[in-house]
């Protein structure tokens, strides 16, 4: 199977590609951020970011690059809905939709830097309330 180092490699630039990336750096910046992946090719590709402070979960954020059509794939990136807020409502909100629990998902298609950013203040905010949980 491969890694997410060598699927990165291997997909086409794109702005969602674009926009994995920026994803990533944010995630992996957070203090304490324990990173795994989940590699399911054809279907979805997730990096998920735990905090070892928290519990009984096992992670805060799962960023999908949904693989279903490889030459179209977008992003979504889930939160526990209690881990994040949403000023502006751009999420959607997903009953049982991240490991069973209530969710707030985001969908990226491309690099909006507008709407990059806004997710990136998620994965923060996510991320210092884990750290507390």
């Amino acid at each position: 199977m491969e890694t997410l180092e060598q699927f990165v490699e291997s997909w086409e630039d794109c702005a969602a590609k674009e926009a994995f990336g920026i994803l990533r750096e944010a995630l992996a910046a957070v203090p304490g951020v324990v990173l795994s992946t989940k590699l399911r090719p054809g279907v979805s590709i997730s990096l998920r970011g735990g905090h070892p402070h928290q519990q009984g979960r096992e992670l805060f954020v799962m960023v999908d690059i949904i693989d279903d059509d490889p030459e179209n794939r977008w992003l979504s990136v889930c939160f526990y809905d209690d881990l994040v807020s949403d000023p502006e409502e751009r999420g959607d909100f997903v009953p049982k939709g991240l490991l069973g629990e209530d969710a707030r998902c985001f969908d990226l298609d491309e690099a909006d830097a507008d709407a990059v950013d806004y997710v990136v203040q998620r994965i923060r905010e996510a991320g210092e309330r884990a750290a507390r949980s």
